[in-house]
């Protein structure tokens, strides 16, 4: 049975329980099996479910070939615990679930979760950056306007303007946290235009980023992009921080290592538990509704878009979590690629090891989801690959700042005056139909002021006009035959014409010759 892609919006975790769930109970193979001398009818085995399960996870675009065996195994215990599933004599509820012979079949009620009708963030009342009809959007940048204004549906675009400041605090300086305002602005309006088909105010409460955090990760970076902190309490451990260069650098970091057999793996074990031992994952339980919504990016059509949006995103990040993101992505990286690198594990390889080590320490939910581990593994293996383009500075967004700063600053008519302050509108969200709609409206009504200049030319010759309407009659003819619905009223508009008469020369008598002969 084919799946389909959950596209980004609120509670996409809960919709992907629900088309794994969905997919699993209409295409698992059920059969008849003997146990204990009875014979058990439309039922399955464990390592079945798992054989079949691994493969649709793997082959699944919302999740991908990053899925282990031992990861479905888990799946499974969430299924027999929340009553997807239960074994052939109805029990369920314990996590017990093995990857063996055992015997498990589907239950009569419904598995599916249902979808809360309220939004995942809590959002404030706050009418300096958000209104409840949708995103805002620069008022004074015509850059931004054009940028958004496709947006906007026109009939309500004047009515939904509002300003965010008192006509007193609309002419003063810019501040220090002006500044940092717009910066906040500017990354958010460039975050939801990445996003386009969803509103960003679904899974992200502006109120709660802290626009000190994006300034800070944008200007405070070291030659290699890392963010360098000044608070150095904040960073990771010094013993932390040389266990990381050991095996990053494996094996020339320090002749003086010690050498004695499974030294690496005792090296690994002490970064795992040092990251296991923070008390929120590395992109913060704040935006786990945001980045489990990146995740519908990640497709080969809209790689760069993922890219991008990632980009944004892990500025909002306090500075020592996206310290601590880089490294990290940095040391797992070069492992992943490092043929000296000793196996870690008996069984699973290094990439598979390292992704199932720190994707909990990554992104995980405050409150325990069903599919946090398969979404974290997805994720992270993403930035593995992509960690150099996700984590650098993107220089696009400081020159969106530094351009709409010095336009503020040119509303300045002579020293000593005050700047006017930005001012937002607000724009209703509005559906794919509805601006197909307003895109189909908008264009007609643009070719039919079109073709009225052209009637009302009068510097164009008639030869000429006559050519121009009959390509046009070709080219729109809907258009053409609303403005001249008969034959009659396009005869008419050349109708008026005043006709030049040919010269009377013939009617003018010849004047009477006299001979001056007698």
């Amino acid at each position: 049975m084919s799946s389909h892609i959950v596209t980004p919006g609120p509670y996409r975790a809960t919709k992907l329980w629900n088309e794994v769930t969905k997919l699993f109970r209409a295409g698992m193979p059920l059969k008849k099996h003997r146990q204990h001398f009875r014979v058990y009818a439309n039922c399955f085995t464990a390592s079945a479910a798992v054989d079949w399960l691994n493969e649709l996870l793997k082959n699944n675009s919302n999740f991908g070939p990053e899925v282990t065996r031992q990861q479905t195994v888990q799946l499974l215990k969430k299924f027999f615990k929340n009553h997807v599933i239960e074994d052939v004599k109805g029990r369920w509820g314990m996590e017990d679930l093995e990857d063996n012979s055992h015997l498990y079949r589907f239950p009569s009620t419904s598995p599916l979760k249902p979808i809360p009708n309220r939004s995942p963030v809590k959002r404030k009342k706050s009418i300096s950056m958000m209104d409840r009809e949708g995103f805002f959007k620069f008022r004074t940048s015509k850059k931004f306007d054009k940028e958004f204004s496709e947006n906007v549906d026109p009939e309500t675009q004047d009515s939904t303007v509002e300003s965010v400041f008192s006509e007193t605090e609309c002419c003063r300086e810019l501040t220090e946290d002006d500044i940092q305002v717009i910066w906040k602005n500017v990354t958010l309006t460039h975050l939801q235009k990445l996003l386009g088909s969803w509103c960003l105010d679904d899974v992200l409460d502006p109120a709660q980023v802290n626009p000190q955090f994006i300034v800070y990760n944008m200007t405070k970076v070291n030659k290699h992009g890392v963010v360098s902190l000044e608070d150095k309490t904040e960073d990771l451990p010094h013993w932390v921080l040389s266990a990381m260069k050991c095996l990053a650098n494996w094996p020339k970091y320090d002749s003086n290592q010690p050498s004695y057999p499974g030294f690496e793996r005792d090296v690994f074990k002490t970064i795992s538990d040092y990251f296991y031992s923070l008390s929120q994952p590395l992109l913060t339980f704040q935006y786990y509704e945001l980045f489990v919504n990146i995740l519908g990016l990640l497709q080969p059509s809209l790689e760069r878009v993922a890219i991008e949006a990632l980009q944004l995103c892990t500025l909002l990040l306090p500075p020592a979590s996206r310290r601590k993101l880089q490294l990290l992505l940095r040391m797992i990286s070069r492992m992943s690629q490092n043929v000296d690198m000793p196996r870690l594990h008996d069984v699973i390889g290094t990439r598979t090891l390292l992704v199932q080590t720190f994707s909990r320490c990554v992104l995980s939910c405050e409150e325990v989801d069903d599919l946090d581990e398969l979404l974290a593994t997805r994720l992270l293996s993403f930035f593995m690959d992509h960690h150099q383009d996700i984590m650098q500075v993107p220089l696009y967004l400081r020159n969106a700042v530094e351009d709409h700063i010095s336009y503020l600053k040119s509303l300045t008519t002579c020293p000593g005056s005050a700047v006017a302050m930005p001012t937002f509108s607000f724009c209703r969200q509005i559906s794919p139909r509805v601006f197909e709609e307003q895109k189909l409206s908008v264009s007609q009504a643009a070719l039919a002021d079109l073709l009225e200049n052209l009637i009302k030319d009068k510097n164009m010759s008639v030869k000429e006009k006559k050519k121009k309407l009959k390509l046009f009659q070709k080219e729109y003819p809907d258009i053409y035959s609303r403005r001249f619905p008969t034959t009659e009223s396009e005869a008419q508009l050349f109708a008026d014409k005043p006709k030049i008469k040919p010269p009377m020369l013939l009617s003018i008598k010849k004047p009477k010759t006299f001979s001056i002969r007698s």
